[in-house]
């Protein structure tokens, strides 16, 4: 019996990646081995040069064709076999393999936003703005909660997958969702938070309805979109001092963290909306308007887990991750 298999990649555009997908036919039982790709046609590489690799490095079912079918992500190499200048998913299983040891785990909660006709869904057909915020928020019925029938089919597609999906919740602008990966250890937690991005797009795409992880949505008065990581080592799960020095280190590297957290970050980063801004680093007990949030019973418990609330909806996770542990996992080791 053939099976389908849909091989993933994030291409090279800047400043922010897409997700490419092409079907390969496989015998059953076959691995899925390496396979070419015009690099040319996805920014990255010249037309005299085209050949990329498609490395497989993560493989579930395909919830959507059902079956035998496949879902494979792959990392992009040269074809010397060595990481394409756009992997950063290798740069990622470096760090993650230096400080092994230290275990850290991930949640990240993935904020995205429906458009359709050039609008936020549940906005006016016409034209203007909806309510202001505030009703919509983890809300219920028809006037309140816009595109629940694809966020549903989602959260199926996701779970069918076998994705450490644990939870989704309307957010605080109409047509805005969030759906959550983890705890998961990386590099895996962020190949789950891309596959479930394609899915995302997938099925919007059978609505007629897209799928956008633009930060500012709408300007103005309404919130942004973006994708709080929650990161805990060994360490940090065992001590609260241990929390302190991580939320402390991120304070000494915020610009390299800003760059890294996702393009347009200064439109959401503002200082309202539940943010800090981006020129500026803080931490705090139950404060979400920290660029660092310690939950309330991670003081209680005396150890747990932080909250960074500054990375992008649009944030490329193998960076956010291995900033993460490079930075946290350095200064633990440094005691």
């Amino acid at each position: 019996m053939a099976v389908k298999a849909e091989y993933l990649w994030t291409d090279g555009t800047q400043p922010t990646a897409k997700l490419r997908s092409k079907t390969k036919i496989l015998a059953d039982g076959e691995q899925p081995p390496l396979w070419g790709f015009d690099g040319s046609s996805t920014n990255q590489a010249p037309g005299d040069k085209s050949d990329c690799v498609l490395r497989p490095v993560f493989t579930c079912p395909d919830p959507i064709r059902g079956g035998n079918n496949i879902i494979v992500l792959c990392e992009v190499e040269l074809i010397d076999g060595t990481p394409h200048p756009t992997n950063t998913r290798a740069a990622l299983r470096e760090v993650a393999e230096k400080y092994a040891d230290q275990e850290s785990i991930f949640g990240i909660e993935q904020e995205y936003t429906f458009f359709q006709d050039g609008r936020p869904l549940g906005f006016p057909a016409g034209g203007g703005y909806p309510a202001p915020q505030g009703g919509y928020y983890c809300g219920v019925g028809a006037d309140e909660v816009f595109g629940r029938e694809i966020v549903e089919k989602h959260m199926d597609a996701c779970l069918e997958a076998g994705l450490h999906l644990s939870g989704i919740n309307a957010e605080v602008m109409p047509g805005q969702w969030e759906f959550q990966i983890g705890p998961v250890a990386a590099p895996q937690v962020a190949d789950e938070l891309w596959v479930a991005r394609w899915l995302l797009y997938r099925i919007a795409e059978d609505y007629g309805i897209s799928a956008t992880l633009d930060p500012k949505p709408v300007k103005g008065d309404w919130n942004g979109a973006g994708a709080h990581t929650n990161f805990s080592t060994k360490a940090m799960r065992e001590s609260y001092d241990a929390i302190i020095t991580a939320a402390e280190a991120l304070g000494k590297k915020r610009q390299e963290h800003v760059d890294g957290y996702g393009a347009g970050i200064e439109q959401r980063l503002t200082g309202l909306h539940e943010t800090a801004p981006w020129t500026e680093y803080s931490y705090g007990v139950s404060d979400r308007g920290a660029s660092v949030r310690i939950p309330w019973q991670v003081e209680k418990d005396g150890k747990g887990y932080i909250e960074d609330r500054r990375p992008n909806a649009n944030v490329d996770p193998y960076v956010v991750t291995r900033l993460l542990i490079d930075t946290c996992c350095e200064a633990l080791a440094q005691g």
